[in-house]
Order: structure tokens, then C-alpha cells, then sequence
């Protein structure tokens, strides 16, 4: 390869060749012997040979310029082409697309600018953006305030020029170190063995100086030491925590304190009087930790705004107790009547008798004040001092309803009346003076009704009366004092003001239930008693009222409105009922069944009454009079829930037969009540009949395909027998004949659970909870399906989902549970109670918790709200509040029974 000549190599060059001459080379001399090398070519031949290159050039149609022009730069490639429609239009398509390519990054493009603008403001903000909200608080700024500005200080650059000179600090040179030696080396020999003088010229011993620096400082604090009792007046405690307490502040920090300091040295400069200016500059000097600077500029401003009671008042709270009292002293010399410097300066005296005495200077130069003598008064233990001053008070300032009040219950009731008689003609127009007239009368068991009225027929005249509302306020106040009379009396006389005939019922329900609300018990009784005497036949009105006297009064109270209720309305079967429940509750069975002769009277055919004796009878032992009352009831009152009730009596009793005789009587005429075909598919299935109780399902479902437990009975059955499959198609269709039923979901859910089919049971879950997502039964029951770790997420997402349901409530306190976490489980079982309270489970759960957690109080506690609440519903709850062994037992059996009957809280 390298062997092989070259085909130029012994050729002649061409015409006008010349090496290098590309880059600039001309002839040069390498040897001084061989003589000057050729000389280049001159203008005139470059010019030749560049004229013969064109030509050969144009020759050949090759163009020097586009053989080296830029392969990537496309301009003008196809100018000689003709352009055509075609041409033109596929430019159109291409700017269309490059249009539509631009506006689709458009959103990026201008949130990517924004960013970046929005990123470099914050680096470099502009200097009208710092000052935007200054400037916008320029607005609130007064035309008095403006003129008050005060005028730019001297800022010549030789002033500031001159404080930067006299802030400079030059260190001491290290030639003074040695003589400040020499001088205190006399006093330091005395105490220590003393330091050598140095020898002129020798270098420095820096650790002696150490050392003497140490001794100074020592003997500087000895000084200090008290050479009378020989105890030392520095606090080392004291000392070290002063040190500690020193605010180490940045550059920034003290730049700000000049600013402002600047600042505010213009504004006392330029505009001495302005009080606030002296006042903002000490506040200032005190932040920055100067307290002496603070009190000179306070002491300033006082001198220079004397007529200012905030300046004193600052100057006061700068300085110590007494140095305060001088100030305060000057004070109200300078400015004799201002209040509040007399009350500060009494605040600053330690003893009564002293603050007696600054209190009664004050009212020698200020007689008017009220405030003065409510501080001279409640200084006065003795109760005949402060009725003289009172009496003083009332004089100087008549217009005052407080010092009128206030003496008027200082008073005794014959002196009293005449002080609020007087206070009446001094002031007419007060409200305040006639309510406390109707609280004395009340006190001293008299009469107040006509005074009521009388006293708001004088304000109306006068135009000074309250509306209705504020009556209605004032006797709440009244009631929280203590004088119900007075509030019963007022809400009489005002309650009806304003309103029309129409709006009478619903206007006085809202108001008294809004004093409920605001546990004003007292006032929300009077507007009841008041709108029965308006509507005495008004049913709703009367169980509201004695709904009242249950929840907040007493048993004695509750009877008696009871007694009149059923009086002026004998058809209010609750009324009845009510009345003879709270009989029956107090242990007078007696009563409690004359009750019910009463209403068996007013109301023959009433089944709810029926059925209230029946169970007086039943839950009493009374089985045979039961019995009786059932077979009346069954000819006078033929209903559901009477055969209902007499099947479950005789079940009750072992009558098991008779019982069925009953159901097939009861089911020809109601074959659409599903609790009688329920009954007897469960007596059925308790006698072992699964055939027969299997067709009695199938009969019930034609009858009654809306009801849901007579589906997951029939489905349980077939469970039973082992048919799960057939147990599953029922549910499947169930399912499809009511849709959207938690209920029946959730048994198909534990249909698998108990085939050991989890897997499936997610499966059926996850549709579950996509047809019904806001069922909170399913949520809580989907919670215990995850893995421990997961459960915690999916209770989030149910409390969401379910609005706060009762039972994902319920499952929430037990994950806290079984964490451990006992206050807050408890506060989640109180919320689970406040949002369903019929709710049984919650209330089962909830003691048992307690029974694990809690003591005695919390569980009787829990029991007295739960027997209040009476919950009816839950499925732990009516398993067991309806198995026959536990008929007839009381409500807080019942609860206990159902909290043992409760799985284990799970943990796993």
C-alpha cells in the first residue's frame, strides 16, 4: 500500500499552481546559498485564473456557489419549480398543521413562561411590587393624617458622613498592652504575687495578659460587693440567666431597627406634638432591648405632648412601681381629668386604703364618671359605705341605669322600691330598671303580671319598647337568675307582639324550640303553656310539650300536663300511652291500667291501645288477662299486628299449635303481612318440618317479594340444609327484584364467608359496594375484609363514602379498639350513639368496651342513655331482644345479653 507510487508524482503541476497559496503562502528562502524562492502570482493573474475557473464553470452547468452552499439550509432549493395549486395547497395543509402543533402547546408554552416569570419575580422582584400593598393602604389613609406628615430630616451625605466617622472603632495598638501591664501592676500584687514589668523591646506574653484581663475583671466585681453587711448585691443565677436571655440578632434585624429608628426620629423631629410618633420610638428602643433609651424618649414625649393621657400611660408601664407613681403623679396634674389615669395609677397602689384614697381624689375633679364610682364601690367591703356612695353616685350622674341598679339592691324592699321609682322619672325610657322592678317583686313573692303589663304599655307609649325578641331575651336572662315567675310572666305579655294569626303555632314552636336548644328550659315551658291556652285541641303541641317535660322536668310535671292533655284532646292515642307508660314506670301498675280504661273509652278501636294493655298484662305476669284482651282485640281492632302479637304471645306460652291456627287464620285474611308468614316458617323450622317450612317460604316470597328478611330467611333455610347453591340463587334473585339493598348484598357476602369461599365473597363485595356506595353497613362490613394493615386506609375511605354512617362509626372505635387506644375508641362509640341512637349494636358494643375499659360509673352511665334512647333496631340486638327465653326482661338485661353475644372484637 505504501509501496505504490502516486499518479501525480513525476507530473507537472498545472497552470498557475502555486502551494499554498489557499491559505495565504507565498515564496519564501529557506537557504541563504540557493538564492530567493519564486515570487507568488500578482493580482492580475489570481484575477486570469479566477475569470477561467467561471467559464469552465458555466461550461460544464455547475455553479461553484450551490456546490458549496449549506446541504441542511433548504432555501430556495425548488424556486425554479413552477408553482402550481397542488403546490399551494399542500402549503396550506402544512401551515394548518403547524397551527394546530402551536396552539396545542400553547397551554405548556405560556404555564412554562408564567413559571418562569412568576420564578423570577421572586428572585428579582421589581420595586413597585414590594411596595403594591403600601401603596394600596395609602387609600385609608385621612386628609388630616396627610397633612400630618411630617417633613423629610437633613440626609445630606456630610451629615451621614460625619455619623459613619464617629461610628468607626480603631483598635488600640499592642505597644499600649505592655504600659496598661506596668499601671496595674501595683494594684495586682496585692492580691496575687504580681507580674514582671517587661524589659522594653521584649515580645508580648499574651497568656499573662489573659490572666490580668481575668484578675480586672474580678476586682470590678468586688467593687460591686456591699461593704456594709458584707454580702455581694450581684445574683450569679440571676447573672447567668441575663446572659443567656441576650437576643443575638442578624444583620437584617439591626437593619430594620435603623430604618425604622430613622424613621421615627424624623417624625419627633418634624412633628414634636404628635403623641403616637413618642410612643412608637420608645416601643421601638424597648424591642431592640435599650430600656433606657426607651425611658429618655418616653420622658421626652411627656414633656413635649403633656396633654396626652397614652403617653403618661406608656411612660407608666416603662418604668418600675415607683417611679411610675411620680410619673402618674405629673400626670393628673397635667391632664386632672382623664379616667383612665386615675384608675392606672390606683391599680399601682398595693393596698386598699391607698387605692380608696387615689379613687375619691379622682372623683374630686372627675364627678361624672361612672366608671370612677363602680371602682370606688366595689372597693367597699362594708355594704352601708357603698349604699352612701351609690347614693352620692345616683346624684351626680342621674342618667346612670347601672349606679341606679346597683343601689336598688342594696336596698331593702321598701327603700329599694322607691330608689327604682325614682330612677323611672330620672330615666323613662330604660328597660333595664323595670325588669329589675319585676326580679324585686318576685323576690319578695309578690305579684308581677300587672307590672309586666303595665310596664311595656308605658315604654310602647313612649317608643322605647323592645320587640318581641328581645323580650324573649331578657327572660331568658331572667330565668338564668333565678326568677322564672318574671321570665313566665314576660314571655306572656309579649309573646304574641307582631305576629299574625297564622303564623301564631309555627312562630311560637320555633322560638320555644330554640330556647331549647340554648338550655333555656324555663322560657321554652312558658311559650308551650302559652300556645296550649292559644290552641288547647292542638295535639302536636301538647306532645311537644310533655316530650319537654320528659327530657328536662319531673315525673310529678309530666303527669300532670299528661292528665290535662288527654282532657282537651281524648282521641291522642300517644297521649294515653305516654301517661300510662310513665305509671307503669313508676311501679303503679294500678294507675297505669285505669289509664287505659280511660282510653279504651275514648278510643274502642285503637290498636296501638290494645296492644299497650296487652303488654301491661304480659310483662306484669297478667298471661290469661293478655290472652283476653287479645281475643277482644282481634273482634274490635282486626289488624296485622294484633294476630301478629296474639300468634307471638301463644308461642310465648309453649301454645305452639294454637299459635299456628292463629297464623293460618290471620294469613287468609292478610296474606300480605310477612311477619305472620316469618313466624310460621320459624316455628316450622323449630318444630324440624323443613319441607313444610320450605313451602311456606315459597308462598311467602309470591306474597310478599318486597320483603327482605323473608329472603334471607328462605335463603338461610336452604343454607341449612346444606342447598347452597339454591340458597345462592335466591339471593341472585332477590337481588334483582330489589335492587340496591345493602342487606341482601351483604348476605351473599357471608354466604361465601361461611363456605369458606373469601375469595368469591371480595369478588361480591367489590359489585356490592359499585350498586350501593353509600351503604354503610357494606362499607363496615368490607373494612374487616382487608388485611390488617389495610384496614385503616379503607375506614377513611368508608367515613367518606358512607356520610359518617353509624356502623362504619362502630367499626371505626373497634380498629381503635384493637389498637389499644381507648379514649379515642370510647369518643368513636359516643359518636356512633349520637348518630343512630335506635341503633341497638352501637349501644351493645359500646358496653362492652366499657366492661373491658371503663368502671362502674361509665357503665351505669351508659346504661341510663341507653334506656333512654329505647333502640328497637341492629341485627345483635333484635336476635336477642326477640328470642322467647328473653321476653318480658327489661331493657338493660337486654343490653348486657346482646354484649355477650358479640363475637370477640377482631384483632387478626
Amino acid at each position: 500500500m505504501f509501496g505504490a507510487t502516486k499518479d501525480f508524482m513525476g507530473k507537472p503541476a498545472p497552470p498557475g499552481y502555486i502551494a499554498g497559496l489557499g491559505r495565504g503562502a507565498t515564496g519564501f528562502t529557506t537557504r541563504s546559498d540557493i538564492g530567493p524562492a519564486r515570487e507568488g502570482p500578482t493580482e492580475a493573474d489570481i484575477l486570469k485564473l479566477q475569470e477561467q475557473a467561471k467559464r469552465k464553470g458555466a461550461d460544464t452547468g455547475d455553479d461553484d456557489d450551490d456546490r458549496y452552499q449549506d446541504p441542511d439550509n433548504e432555501t430556495g432549493l425548488f424556486d425554479t419549480a413552477p408553482y402550481e395549486a397542488d403546490d399551494e395547497e399542500a402549503d396550506l395543509i402544512y401551515k394548518a398543521i403547524d397551527d394546530k402543533l402551536d396552539e396545542r402547546r400553547k397551554a405548556r408554552r405560556e404555564a412554562r413562561e408564567k413559571e418562569m416569570e412568576e420564578k423570577l419575580n421572586k428572585e428579582r422582584p421589581k420595586i413597585t411590587a414590594q411596595f403594591a400593598e403600601l401603596k394600596r393602604g395609602l387609600n385609608a389613609v385621612t386628609e388630616e393624617e396627610w397633612e400630618n406628615l411630617p417633613e423629610g430630616g437633613n440626609i445630606s451625605g456630610r451629615n451621614r458622613k460625619k455619623a459613619q466617622l464617629r461610628e468607626k472603632f480603631a483598635p488600640a495598638p499592642d505597644s499600649l498592652l505592655p504600659r496598661a501591664q506596668e499601671e496595674m501592676a501595683t494594684t495586682l500584687d496585692a492580691r496575687t504575687n504580681g507580674l514582671t514589668t517587661p524589659v522594653p523591646g521584649t515580645m508580648t506574653n499574651f497568656r499573662e495578659i489573659g490572666e490580668a484581663n481575668k484578675q480586672v475583671l474580678g476586682m470590678r466585681l468586688d467593687r460591686m460587693a456591699d461593704s456594709a453587711s458584707g454580702k455581694t448585691t450581684i445574683d450569679p443565677k440571676g447573672y447567668l440567666t441575663g446572659l443567656n436571655s441576650v437576643v443575638i440578632r442578624s444583620e437584617a434585624e439591626i437593619g430594620d431597627l435603623k430604618k425604622a429608628r430613622d424613621l421615627l426620629k424624623s417624625v419627633i423631629t418634624t412633628n414634636p406634638k404628635h403623641a403616637p410618633g413618642w410612643i412608637a420610638a420608645a416601643r421601638l428602643e424597648e424591642h431592640a432591648g435599650k430600656l433606657v433609651d426607651a425611658r429618655q424618649i418616653i420622658d421626652k414625649g411627656c414633656a413635649e405632648c403633656p396633654k396626652s393621657e397614652d403617653i403618661w400611660l406608656e411612660a407608666a408601664r416603662l418604668n418600675n412601681t415607683d417611679n411610675a407613681k411620680k410619673i402618674l403623679a405629673n400626670a393628673v396634674k397635667q391632664i386632672p381629668h382623664s379616667v383612665k389615669i386615675w384608675l392606672h395609677a390606683a391599680q399601682l397602689e398595693t393596698t386598699v386604703k391607698a387605692k380608696k384614697t387615689v379613687i375619691r381624689r379622682a372623683l374630686d375633679f372627675v364627678p361624672n364618671s361612672v366608671r370612677l364610682w363602680k371602682t370606688a364601690v366595689e372597693l367597699e367591703d362594708d355594704p352601708n359605705n357603698a349604699r352612701i356612695l351609690l347614693a352620692r353616685a345616683v346624684e351626680l350622674v342621674p342618667l346612670s341605669v347601672e349606679l341606679w341598679i346597683a343601689l336598688a339592691r342594696l336596698e331593702t324592699y321598701e327603700n329599694a322600691q322607691k330608689v327604682l321609682n325614682q330612677a323611672r322619672a330620672k330615666i323613662p325610657t330604660s328597660h333595664e330598671i323595670w325588669i329589675t322592678a319585676f326580679c324585686l317583686q318576685e323576690a319578695n313573692n309578690k305579684d308581677v303580671e300587672k307590672l309586666v303589663a303595665n310596664a311595656i304599655k308605658k315604654l310602647s307609649v313612649m317608643e322605647s319598647a323592645l320587640s318581641r325578641e328581645q323580650w324573649l331575651e331578657e327572660a331568658e336572662k331572667c330565668e338564668k337568675n333565678g326568677f322564672i315567675n318574671t321570665c313566665q310572666a314576660i314571655v306572656r305579655a309579649t309573646v304574641g307582639m307582631g305576629i299574625e294569626e297564622a303564623d301564631l303555632k309555627s312562630t311560637w314552636m320555633e322560638d320555644a324550640q330554640n330556647a331549647i336548644e340554648r338550655q333555656s328550659y324555663g322560657t321554652a315551658r312558658a311559650i308551650y303553656a302559652h300556645a296550649l291556652r292559644t290552641f288547647p285541641s292542638k295535639k302536636s303541641i301538647w306532645r311537644r310539650a310533655a316530650m319537654l317535660e320528659k327530657a328536662h322536668g319531673t315525673r310529678e310535671s309530666l303527669e300532670e300536663l299528661l292528665v290535662r292533655a288527654v282532657k282537651f284532646c281524648p282521641q291522642a292515642e300517644f297521649l294515653w300511652l305516654m301517661g300510662a307508660k310513665e305509671k307503669w314506670i313508676g311501679g303503679d301498675v294500678q294507675a297505669a291500667r285505669a289509664i287505659l280504661d280511660a282510653a279504651f273509652e275514648a278510643n274502642p278501636n285503637s290498636e296501638q291501645i290494645w296492644l299497650a294493655a296487652v303488654k301491661l298484662e304480659a310483662e306484669n305476669g297478667e298471661h290469661g288477662r293478655a290472652e283476653l284482651l287479645l281475643s277482644k282485640a282481634r273482634e274490635k281492632a282486626d289488624t296485622q299486628k294484633v294476630w301478629m302479637k296474639s300468634a307471638v304471645l301463644k308461642r310465648q306460652l309453649g301454645k305452639i299449635d294454637e299459635a299456628l291456627e292463629l297464623l293460618d287464620v290471620g294469613l287468609t285474611k292478610y296474606p300480605n303481612a310477612d311477619k305472620l308468614w316469618m313466624i310460621r316458617g320459624q316455628i316450622l323450622v323449630d318444630r324440624g318440618d323443613i319441607q313444610k317450612a320450605r313451602e311456606n317460604y315459597l308462598k311467602a316470597l309470591k306474597s310478599c317479594p318486597k320483603s327482605i328478611p323473608l329472603w334471607i330467611l328462605a335463603s338461610r333455610l336452604e343454607e341449612k340444609a346444606g342447598m347452597l347453591t339454591k340458597a345462592r340463587s335466591l339471593l341472585d334473585k332477590a337481588r334483582l327484584l330489589n335492587p340496591k339493598t345493602p342487606e341482601l348484598w351483604l348476605e351473599s357476602v357471608r354466604i361465601e364467608l361461611r363456605g369458606n369461599n373469601a375469595n368469591f365473597g371480595r369478588a361480591q363485595m367489590a359489585k356490592a359496594l359499585q350498586e350501593c356506595p353509600t351503604s354503610g353497613l357494606l362499607w363496615s362490613e368490607s373494612v374487616w375484609l382487608e388485611t390488617r394493615a389495610q384496614r385503616k386506609g379503607k375506614i377513611v375511605d368508608a367515613l367518606k363514602k358512607s356520610e359518617n354512617s353509624a356502623h362504619v362509626l362502630i367499626t371505626a372505635a373497634r380498629l381503635f379498639w384493637s389498637d389499644r387506644q381507648v379514649e379515642k375508641a370510647r369518643s368513636w362509640f359516643l359518636r356512633a350513639e349520637k348518630a343512630d341512637s335506635d341503633l341497638g349494636d352501637a349501644w351493645a358494643w359500646h358496653y362492652k368496651f366499657e366492661v373491658e375499659y371503663g368502671d362502674e360509673a361509665r357503665k351505669a352511665e351508659l346504661v341510663m342513655r341507653c334506656k333512654a334512647a329505647e333502640p328497637r333496631h341492629g341485627e345483635y340486638w333484635q336476635a336477642v331482644a326477640k328470642d322467647l327465653k328473653n321476653a318480658g326482661k327489661p331493657l338493660e338485661e337486654i343490653l348486657v345479653l346482646v354484649a355477650a353475644s358479640l363475637p370477640p372484637n377482631m384483632v387478626a
